[in-house]
C-alpha cells in the first residue's frame, strides 16, 4: 500500500508539471544517466582491453592454440630454403613439419605467460589517451597499445619465447638442421635466426586477438557484458 501511495504520488508530480518543466527535467535526468567520468572512460577502457588480452591469451595459450589457428607460425623464407633441401636427406624428410610444431608449441607456452606483461602496459593509459581512444577510429585502443607498448612488450617477451623454444629443443633441433644443410655440396652457408621472427610472429597474434576482441566490444552491444562496458561504450554509440 505504501509503493502504490508513492508512485501516485510521483505520478500527480509529474502531471502537475508544464510541458517544458517536465522535458527539462527528463533531459537533466537523462544527462545525469548519461553522464561520464574520466574514471569510468578509463576504467571501461581497461577493462575492455583486458578482456580482449584475456581472450587473446587464453585462445593461443590453448593446445594448438597457434598450431591449428589462422595464427599458426610458418617458417621465414630464408628457413624455408634449409628445409626444402635437407627434405630429400634421410632423417630430416619430416623437418619442417617438425619444427612448425615446435616452434609454434613454444609461442603457445610463451603466449601464457603474457598476460601480465600486457596488463601492465593497459594500466599505464592516462585519462587523455582514453578519452582520445573512446572518441577515435574501431581498433583504436589496439593501436595505442601497440605503439606505445611494443617494443616494451617485445623485450620482454622473446626471453619467454626463446625459454619456450629451448623447452622444446626446438633452437638445438633448427641448429642441428642448419648445419646439416650447410655440409650439403655447393650451397651457400646460412644461418637463419628463428627467435626474432617468432616472437614477431606470436604477438602480432596476440594483437590481432585483442583487436578482434575490442572491435566487438564497440561493434556489438551484446559483447558489453558488464554495465561499466555498457554505459561507457554507449558515448561512442552516439
Amino acid at each position: 500500500m505504501k509503493k502504490i501511495f508513492v508512485v501516485l504520488s510521483m505520478s500527480l508530480v509529474l502531471i502537475s508539471c508544464d510541458p517544458a518543466t517536465l522535458q527539462r527535467a527528463l533531459e537533466t535526468a537523462s544527462q545525469q544517466s548519461s553522464t561520464l567520468t574520466d574514471q569510468e572512460v578509463a576504467s571501461g577502457l581497461k577493462e575492455a582491453l583486458t578482456m580482449g588480452v584475456s581472450s587473446g591469451v587464453d585462445y593461443l595459450s590453448a593446445q594448438d592454440g597457434y598450431y591449428k589457428s589462422v595464427y599458426k607460425i610458418l617458417l621465414p623464407t630464408e628457413a624455408q630454403t634449409v628445409v626444402n633441401k635437407l627434405k630429400i636427406i634421410p632423417g630430416f624428410e619430416l623437418v619442417e613439419e617438425e619444427i612448425i610444431k615446435r616452434v609454434n608449441k613454444s609461442a603457445e607456452l610463451a603466449a601464457s605467460k603474457a598476460k601480465p606483461i600486457f596488463v601492465n602496459a593497459i594500466r599505464q593509459l592516462t585519462f587523455k589517451d582514453v578519452w582520445n581512444i573512446l572518441t577515435g577510429d574501431k581498433n583504436a585502443a589496439t593501436q595505442y597499445l601497440y605503439k606505445t607498448s611494443y617494443d616494451q612488450l617485445y623485450g620482454e617477451f622473446q626471453p619467454v619465447i626463446i625459454n619456450s623454444l629451448n623447452q622444446y629443443n626446438a633452437l638445438d633441433y633448427w641448429t642441428q638442421a642448419v648445419n646439416k644443410y650447410n655440409t650439403i655440396p655447393f650451397v651457400s652457408k646460412v644461418n637463419p635466426k628463428l627467435e626474432n621472427y617468432i616472437t614477431e610472429k606470436a604477438l602480432e597474434g596476440l594483437f590481432d586477438m585483442v583487436e578482434k576482441k575490442e572491435l566487438s566490444i564497440r561493434n556489438d552491444i551484446r559483447e558489453r557484458t558488464t554495465d561499466l562496458l555498457r554505459k561507457v561504450f554507449a558515448r561512442q554509440d552516439k
